[in-house]
């Protein structure tokens, strides 16, 4: 066990409620697009998407897996490359993550910013089915459907603007993700038009088109969440928006109209590889359970998503396969593919299913950045050193400092050792410390039971081992 001691209000609460939505799916026969009518300026819908992102990478489990986020970029811009002309914004920023949860969703902030669900990708049959759903949401970045739906109710002298929310989370078409967007608000949920879902449907078949894909296949992802059927009910998040049966031949019907490759792209080396990685990983909250944790104060803090679990006498062993985890702009480090990730702002905890709780962790690592704490590295590791002791009384340094190397980086170990409160058993922790240049400290903590230690020395030496500091 051991624990690491004025943009208007009317479009910032109409246009965060409208932008986070769901998958959305709607469409006719290929039709003449246009944008809009719209008040706001290109850059209000910039400024708006990334003020935006910034409240959701605080509050969304971000997949932190460069394989599989690198993947999920390159669709992505593939598809943007495909926008026809008369769309293309310059001073838009297109850009593409992963959010850790099991709901087979999809949501775009205006400007450029856009979230694909781990279980959508996990749902889909094949790449075209993820990209038909890119596409659809790319198309609403396209169209400025954000900012036009508030110049739309805002003219129509619609009140809520008033209202003055700040809303980062309403994407599930329903209350569970508006409740889990409300930044201490009370929550509210409004959703695109039909019209606009309809032209997001014409456009994105089109990007799709062009793009190699078959638009076919964004229809056949409809028949995939209908899949997904529970007691004969859709997925909260379809409720609102035109049949999908409907849907699914208005596509069908719109790719006939379309140039479409002959060969066009199906299933790819780089989509089952995604897959396969993820399907490796620990299962992913719903957004239901995210929800709770916001709503009980434990959003954003790795520290509280830990104290969820519970500690078991039997925790399996690292696994011999390994991911690579991106620590924003600031390290990579390849972990145990059967090891649950806790990020926090500035630091990462890495624990396998049982080995974690209230207590902090049994068997793991966690990895992070601190500022400078005294006038050399020395003198910052001795004092983060002994705030580790002195949040974990039980634990006595063993080792004083020895010159250490990461990432060819010079730095600093040392090793502690205790009678584990939780395990009853003496526990063995070593740390590592590295200079990154920028006037801050790399740390990486590793924990594992004295006894089992063997078992993992070889796992903590390749983790340390495959540090990238940036």
């Amino acid at each position: 066990m051991i624990r690491n001691g004025n943009f208007r209000k009317k479009l910032v609460s109409f246009s965060l409620a409208m932008t986070m939505l769901v998958l959305p799916l709607a469409a006719t026969a290929q039709t003449a697009v246009s944008l809009p009518d719209n008040k706001y300026k290109v850059q209000d819908d910039v400024d708006l998407g990334r003020k935006t992102a910034a409240q959701v990478e605080q509050q969304f489990p971000i997949l932190n897996d460069g394989v599989v986020t690198d993947y999920v970029q390159d669709i992505g811009q593939q598809l943007v490359a495909n926008i026809p002309s008369q769309f293309r914004q310059p001073a838009f920023d297109y850009r593409f993550k992963v959010v850790n949860a099991s709901d087979i969703n999809a949501f775009a902030l205006p400007g450029g910013p856009m979230y694909v669900n781990r279980g959508m990708i996990e749902a889909a049959k094949n790449e075209g089915e993820m990209a038909g759903v890119m596409a659809h949401e790319i198309a609403h970045i396209a169209l400025r459907h954000s900012t036009a739906q508030a110049t739309k109710q805002s003219s129509a002298g619609n009140v809520l603007g008033t209202i003055g929310l700040i809303l980062g989370g309403a994407i599930l078409g329903g209350q569970t993700g508006a409740q889990l967007g409300a930044l201490g608000a009370q929550a509210l949920q409004t959703r695109y038009s039909r019209e606009f879902e309809t032209q997001s449907d014409i456009l994105g078949a089109r990007i799709m088109a062009d793009a190699g894909y078959d638009p076919r296949d964004l229809a056949n992802m409809f028949r995939t969440i209908e899949g997904q059927r529970e007691g004969g009910r859709l997925p909260e998040f379809l409720s609102s928006h035109p049949n999908p049966g409907n849907r699914y031949q208005n596509i069908n019907r719109e790719a006939t109209r379309l140039n479409v490759s002959p060969r066009p792209i199906k299933s790819t080396a780089g989509f089952r590889r995604a897959q396969a990685r993820l399907r490796e990983m620990s299962p992913a909250r719903t957004m239901a359970q995210i929800q709770r944790d916001y709503q009980s104060g434990q959003s954003g803090s790795n520290n509280s998503a830990i104290a969820n679990g519970q500690y078991s006498r039997n925790v399996a062993y690292p696994s011999a396969r390994t991911r690579v985890y991106t620590g924003g702009s600031l390290f990579r480090i390849s972990v145990p593919t059967n090891w649950r990730e806790f990020p926090g702002n500035n630091d990462v905890t890495f624990a396998p299913n049982g080995a974690y709780g209230g207590q902090g962790i049994t068997h793991g690592a966690m990895i992070g950045v601190f500022s400078q704490q005294g006038a050399n590295l020395r003198g910052s590791t001795e004092s983060f050193v002994q705030s580790l002791l002195n949040a974990n009384p039980y634990l006595r340094q063993r080792t004083g400092l020895t010159r250490s190397y990461v990432d060819s980086r010079q730095g600093f170990i040392t090793s502690l050792t205790g009678r584990s409160p939780i395990t009853n058993q003496g526990e063995r922790v070593t740390i590592y410390t590295a200079d990154t240049r920028d006037g801050r400290v790399f740390y990486a903590i590793t924990v594992s039971p004295e006894a089992e230690s063997f078992r993992y020395d070889n796992t903590f030496r390749n983790m340390i081992s495959s540090v990238q500091l940036n």
